[in-house]
């Protein structure tokens, strides 16, 4: 394992830390910080973000930020800002045909509640759904940590039923993802490939990063053979130089995958991506809710933590 091995582990590991959480959003961060990685905190900043995305051929993903909600009334807020950004994004004409989509984690609509967590997230989830059809676009359910793999896919099973568009979501750093894949792969099946951004036990999850990588072109040879839509979420050059030599030696269209990124990394690299004629959607969050995901976001791409440590003592 090396250095930027035992820096992710350590900022995944900051990432659960409910002092640390404290001390960071208390902290006067420059809002550089926050608003290069998070579009900002209201429905129509995402929409306007998505707006500017779409003006250079750029597609969009939309996160709404919060995880681990415990309550239902909460569930319920997060599934109808999901419900007032689809009607936002109809308005101004950037939902249809899935050039904006919306992402959503379980745990935000009620996975997490005792009991009946399931049954409410999957409840939650449809009425999403319903709202994302309406407006002529898809829904892809996130994944979180591997606790969650099999009820999470379980869900995506009952929504296709309805809402095969639905797309799902799987981690290259479990053990369990090129299975996972073979499963996934059918005709039609909108999957979302990442590495991985939560802390997990070496029983579950590769730990070194050139494991995580093999594991990581395995899977896309997988999806790419395979009759779905895979979505190539990575921001390693190289992972994109494979993606795109396996789509072209199983001769796919250009319309038949896509590339993904995150908002705020690579930017430029994902305008000539799509000035190339190549699919291109940004993942797009906003909301109040940012530690967690800042956190795993820079644990995925540690050269950033320096750009962070400079904001947290700047006073601009």
């Amino acid at each position: 394992m090396d250095a930027s091995d035992l820096l992710r582990g350590a900022l995944l590991q900051l990432s659960e830390s409910d002092a640390v959480r404290r001390a960071v959003v208390a902290a006067p961060v420059s809002r550089a910080v926050v608003d290069r990685y998070v579009a900002g905190e209201a429905v129509e900043d995402a929409v306007s973000t998505t707006a500017d995305l779409r003006a250079t051929n750029r597609l969009a993903t939309i996160d709404h930020l919060g995880e681990d909600v415990t309550d239902r009334q909460q569930a319920a807020h997060t599934r109808d800002t999901y419900i007032a950004l689809l009607g936002a994004l109809t308005e101004a004409d950037l939902a249809r045909y899935g050039a904006a989509e919306v992402s959503v984690k379980l745990s935000a609509v009620g996975q997490s509640i005792p009991r009946d967590g399931d049954a409410i997230a999957l409840e939650n989830a449809r009425a999403v759904c319903e709202a994302a059809e309406r407006a002529g676009t898809t829904v892809t359910l996130d994944m979180e940590d591997h606790t969650t793999t099999d009820r999470t896919l379980e869900t995506v099973r009952a929504l296709r039923a309805d809402f095969p568009w639905v797309g799902a979501v799987l981690q290259a750093y479990l053990h369990r993802t090129e299975a996972d894949c073979r499963d996934l792969a059918g005709e039609g099946s909108r999957v979302r490939l990442c590495k991985g951004a939560y802390k997990e036990p070496e029983s579950v999850a590769f730990q070194d990063g050139t494991d995580v990588d093999l594991s990581y072109v395995r899977c896309l040879k997988v999806l790419m053979a395979g009759d779905g839509y895979p979505m190539v979420a990575t921001h390693d050059p190289r992972l994109v130089e494979i993606a795109q030599a396996l789509a072209g030696h199983h001769d796919r269209r250009p319309d038949s995958y896509e590339l993904q990124m995150l908002l705020g990394i690579r930017d430029l690299e994902q305008k000539r991506i799509a000035d190339r004629g190549h699919q291109m959607r940004v993942y797009v969050p906003f909301g109040r809710d940012w530690y967690g995901y800042l956190v795993r976001r820079l644990a995925e791409r540690p050269a950033n933590v320096r750009f962070f440590l400079r904001s947290l003592t700047s006073r601009g």
